[in-house]
């Protein structure tokens, strides 16, 4: 009888825990930038969201880029109904960290990476 009240309990809690996994966690495909295009997967760091190169690729392929395992995305804080502000985004080819917000709908992640008033953007693509 405990064995099943404890299992019960282990399975209510594991159906909680992945009920917080915010939305935009996951493997999104970024646009081609100065010819290569990379994966990076979001998850928690601490109470905020961070995205780190996980994979990347070019014309002929898939390659290990210096930057595989760097953030590329981190401070991302939770606003609600998908959307993402108060974080920091890396562009790899210019070496360059600006203010990020992030707008999520469905399977579209929408990234800016912005300098005073002018932000750049890209359309990232969630991997399935």
């Amino acid at each position: 009888m405990m064995r099943g009240f404890l299992t019960g309990l282990a399975v209510l809690a594991l159906g909680a825990g992945a009920a917080l996994a915010d939305p935009v966690e996951g493997v999104w495909q970024t646009e081609v930038d100065d010819g290569a295009y990379a994966h990076v997967t979001i998850a928690p760091c601490g109470a905020k969201l961070c995205g780190v190169m996980s994979r990347s690729f070019n014309a002929e392929g898939e390659y290990k880029a210096v930057h595989l395992g760097r953030k590329l995305v981190w401070d991302m804080v939770p606003e609600g109904g998908g959307k993402y502000r108060d974080g920091k985004i890396w562009q790899p080819s210019t070496d360059n960290v600006y203010r990020s917000k992030m707008d999520m709908t469905g399977d579209t992640l929408k990234v800016a990476g912005c300098f005073g008033p002018i932000c750049k953007k890209q359309n990232w693509t969630r991997v399935k």
